[in-house]
């Protein structure tokens, strides 16, 4: 007689149950968290609510569809789960920076003005100096990292061979998770000594010295990236371009660079967008003024980090809100642009 299997049947959660479970879970959390408290936490009750749906989830999943699809269905929850977790914050964070200074940063004359005078009541304080700070400071960083990032990746992909590459490559790494405020100093100590060598005297802090923090930041991040996008470029074309008879230095600059720089100008928008943000080596090095200073290199200049710093520390913190705003509208519009640059410049045809 042959053997017969008999199969259980499949028990499913119906398909409202996600639904069910994420209102009760967000109902209790919200009457924890948020009804009738003080001060309501709003991050808080999305957290815990994100944790309870994950438990009614796991509980009712392994109890109606077994082991199996019990796991499933966890494993699917927790991804989104995280996805949602990890969303929160970031929703807060711009809806509290946007509901605080929105009303300050539309203020006639924000952007144009200084801090010169914020002691009175009547005078109109404004972000132009530190916007143009930034900008400058920024701008300055961004000039001298890149042709030292692009080249130093260039050498380490196309020509780099042996200990010399590795020692190179050892210590990009190494830069890349320094503390911030290791760069800071070592451009106070730095720029101090060349100053008094070539001029006779010592400058302590000017935006020209920022720039130089942010450059010992932002340097190995380009190389990082510069060095993973031409290692993507398919070694088929630069054998094509030999087999043409075309040198290694045009091959490199035609083909490689050219192939690879959709991924190139992305990545330095991003690095530039990641130091705007510093704020710890440029409290050493640049400091603060309450007027507009264009001179880089004589003079303390002012960022918007610095900024949004100094006016909550006097306690004007509708005035930092509106900083911080302008800060987080910068750094979209850089990463806006990385990705229009990456879809505009990125090579057809080439997987």
């Amino acid at each position: 007689m042959p053997e017969t299997f008999t199969s259980r049947k499949q028990h499913y959660l119906p398909k409202w149950f996600n639904i069910a479970a994420g209102g009760v879970a967000l109902t209790i959390s919200l009457f924890f968290f948020v009804i009738g408290q003080a001060q309501p936490d709003i991050v808080a009750a999305g957290l815990i609510a994100v944790a309870i749906f994950l438990v009614l989830s796991a509980i009712f999943g392994f109890a109606v569809e077994g082991r199996r699809y019990g796991k499933n269905r966890l494993a699917t929850n927790v991804i989104v789960g995280a996805f949602v977790m990890a969303v929160i914050p970031l929703i807060s964070l711009l809806y509290t920076v946007t509901s605080h200074g929105w009303s300050r940063m539309v203020q006639s004359g924000f952007f144009t003005h200084t801090t010169f005078g914020s002691s009175n009541v009547d005078t109109v304080v404004g972000a132009g100096h530190a916007i143009i700070g930034t900008l400058l400071i920024t701008g300055t960083a961004a000039l001298i990292s890149v042709p030292f990032g692009v080249l130093t990746a260039v050498y380490l992909v196309e020509y780099g061979r042996g200990t010399f590459a590795k020692i190179i490559t050892f210590l990009v790494d190494v830069m890349t998770g320094i503390p911030s405020i290791v760069a800071g100093l070592f451009a106070a100590a730095l720029i101090p000594i060349v100053n008094q060598q070539l001029f006779g005297q010592a400058q302590f802090k000017s935006g020209f010295m920022g720039a130089i923090a942010l450059v010992v930041l932002m340097t190995p991040l380009v190389v990082r990236n510069t060095q993973e996008m031409l290692q993507l470029v398919p070694n088929e074309l630069r054998e094509a371009s030999y087999a043409l008879g075309v040198s290694k230095a045009a091959t490199i600059l035609r083909v490689v660079l050219r192939t690879a720089v959709s991924g190139i100008v992305s990545g330095i928008v991003i690095a530039t967008a990641r130091i705007i943000g510093e704020s710890a080596p440029l409290l050493i090095t640049a400091g603060t003024t309450d007027s507009y200073n264009l001179n880089m290199f004589h003079g303390q200049m002012l960022t918007l980090p610095v900024y949004v710093y100094n006016e909550y520390t006097k306690g004007h913190q509708i005035t930092a809100w509106a900083g911080a705003l302008i800060l987080i509208g910068i750094v979209l519009l850089l990463n806006l642009f990385a990705r229009w640059i990456a879809k505009r410049f990125a090579p057809q045809g080439i997987a």
